[in-house]
């Protein structure tokens, strides 16, 4: 079964690249979804996640003749959507990678059980910009801090000290979520 999924995909992905719509729509169909979510995780609104997300798209169908077929082409274009959401972030001026340090509370937090997708989404946007980008290449993309460094042109201990950081002020959201919560019960 896997081995016609991938023949299908290649075959859509040779269609796509000469400019067959219907091969394209498909591919589109089949990781639009995924990579909605994947712009959602670096801007909060959704309408300018959908726009990042199309104009992701755009730039995979323009750019699809250099995909070799080697590795995973959701990779590739999850790859496409990373760089597109950050090349906006910087436009926009939005990322600030500087050290002001929030006030932290070491409370312990509470068992993740009860949260939802939902709670954790929300609070990861709360996150300031910088803290939110590097938390997310680092986390959810699987990027060293050498490769965020490079990727965001910081130090890698300003990568560092940004996820240690973001971390923190999770834990801290985390725990007034659960507190909440619990004194309302």
């Amino acid at each position: 079964m896997k081995i016609i999924t991938l023949h299908n995909q290649k075959s859509l992905i040779k269609k796509a690249v000469a400019n067959n719509r219907e091969a394209q729509q498909q591919l589109f169909e089949q990781h639009s979804p995924k990579m909605l979510g994947v712009c959602r995780q670096y801007v909060k609104d959704l309408h300018h996640a959908e726009d990042l997300m199309l104009q992701g798209f755009l730039k995979v169908f323009t750019n699809l003749h250099t995909f070799k077929n080697e590795g995973s082409f959701e990779g590739w274009i999850r790859r496409i959507m990373v760089n597109t959401c950050i090349s906006y972030l910087r436009k926009k001026n939005v990322i600030d990678l500087s050290d002001d340090d929030y006030v932290f509370n070491d409370a312990a937090t509470e068992s993740l059980e009860n949260t939802t997708v939902e709670d954790i989404q929300r609070l990861i946007d709360q996150l300031p910009e910088g803290y939110k980008v590097v938390f997310n290449l680092f986390a959810i993309e699987g990027y060293k801090h050498s490769e965020i460094a490079v990727k965001l042109e910081i130090s890698e201990s300003t990568s560092k000290s940004q996820l240690h950081k973001a971390r923190k002020v999770l834990q801290e959201k985390y725990y007034k979520m659960n507190k909440t919560v619990h004194e309302t019960k």
